[in-house]
């Protein structure tokens, strides 16, 4: 059974404080799991107010599926980055 795993790596030019950036970072996590059925958590939370990393997670029967839904949370990620002041800089998929 496939594990898809996504990286996304952010950057938050307008964040000038961590309260900025959780802001930012709860946004994006809340519309993705509504939107999708997949697990999001905020990887290696740093004191850099302006970087965060997310982690996206989902299991299914079919890799085709998984692909295909990677894709898609990472266009809607970009989109929901882009409306909320950050950037989407990198992301890398990986599968277990």
């Amino acid at each position: 059974m496939p594990i898809a795993f996504l990286t996304l790596e952010l950057r938050m030019e307008a964040a000038h404080s961590l309260k900025d950036k959780r802001q930012v970072l709860r946004s994006l996590k809340d519309r993705l799991r509504a939107h999708f059925n997949i697990a999001v958590a905020e990887l290696d939370p740093s004191e850099l107010w302006q970087r965060a990393s997310v982690g996206i997670v989902s299991i299914s029967g079919s890799r085709d599926y998984l692909e295909g839904l990677m894709h898609n949370v990472e266009r809607e990620a970009t989109r929901i980055a882009n409306n909320a002041g950050a950037e989407v800089t990198d992301s890398f998929v990986e599968f277990l």
